[in-house]
């Protein structure tokens, strides 16, 4: 009779409940807000990422130095941007790459010439099958042969909490973009003529 009794008063009791309720929402609410913090890093590279592909798109693009030749240290320099945008982040697992393609149609494109940091270029003349199927109707360029820069970004990020989940994840971006200040972009002497 007395056990009874003190089942009964300790099930009445509510002094506890409180204490247990935040006992089993706790776990859940660290891990919202370590994986909220993880999310908003890896869109801050994203979005850095998305902007050094652009630069280096864009400084390429319009490039000139009266000769249009790009020698392997104004490569370096253009590429060595990508650093400088990512910072705070580190910027060791970074791959950029940029190339120039020939289009000799609306469907069809070769690579000219391309330059990687940390990773392997594209083979100079070899066929080029990443057009955006978009060109066929936009058409980028008034008469072929035409040349675009290419700019591709890749970006290993590490997440600070998750990275036990998740592993480290590949953000990366790419951009097409036109010579500005002539009709293409030579690097170290290719091609011979525009």
């Amino acid at each position: 009779m007395d056990a009874a009794k003190h089942v009964r008063r300790f099930a009445d009791r509510i002094d506890g409940v409180a204490a247990i309720e935040f006992a089993i929402i706790a776990p859940f609410l660290l891990l919202t807000i370590l994986s909220s913090y993880d999310i908003g890093r890896a869109f801050s590279v994203y979005i850095k990422v998305r902007s050094a592909a652009a630069a280096l798109a864009t400084i390429t693009n319009q490039y000139t130095t009266g000769t249009n030749d790009i020698e392997a240290d104004d490569m370096q320099a253009i590429t060595g941007a990508t650093a400088a945008i990512l910072s705070p982040f580190p910027a060791g697992s970074t791959i950029s790459k940029i190339s120039q393609i020939k289009m000799t149609s609306a469907a069809n494109a070769v690579v000219s010439w391309s330059y990687a940091t940390q990773g392997s270029a594209y083979s100079a003349g070899s066929s080029w099958t990443s057009l955006p199927s978009q060109f066929k109707t936009t058409k980028p360029c008034n008469s072929f042969p035409c040349y675009l820069i290419f700019a591709e970004v890749s970006y290993t990020y590490t997440p600070l909490f998750g990275a036990a989940i998740t592993g480290p994840i590949s953000l990366s971006d790419n951009l097409y973009a036109t010579p500005r200040s002539s009709a293409c972009i030579q690097y170290l002497g290719s091609p011979s003529s525009c």
